[in-house]
């Protein structure tokens, strides 16, 4: 076997074996628990166009997110999670706090 197929199989194996909940040892998994966009966004105190704005998605995103049709994924994930714990990092960190 190549270098190359021995590296792609081993991908494979250890993604297989995450997926089935044994990851390799050394390997960091996280998955958030499922946000509520509505109550994030409540939280903040800011209007729906204020907060699609602020998190840099647009209103339609947002509405799908608060009912459920859509789920936030990659960095807007990140973005609520932080939003989650700390309403006011996003305009802290844009400089939008007076």
């Amino acid at each position: 076997m190549t270098d190359s197929f021995t590296r792609i199989m081993s991908g494979a194996k250890s993604a297989l074996a995450t997926m089935e909940g044994n990851p390799p040892t050394g390997t960091v998994v996280h998955a958030p628990d499922d946000l509520d966009v509505a109550e994030i966004r409540t939280r903040t105190g800011l209007e729906q166009s204020t907060f699609t704005e602020t998190i840099g998605v647009s209103f339609h995103t947002l509405r799908n997110w608060g009912q459920r049709r859509r789920r936030p994924e990659g960095p807007a994930r990140v973005v609520l999670a932080l939003v989650e714990k700390r309403p006011q990092v996003v305009p802290e960190i844009l400089g939008m706090c007076a």
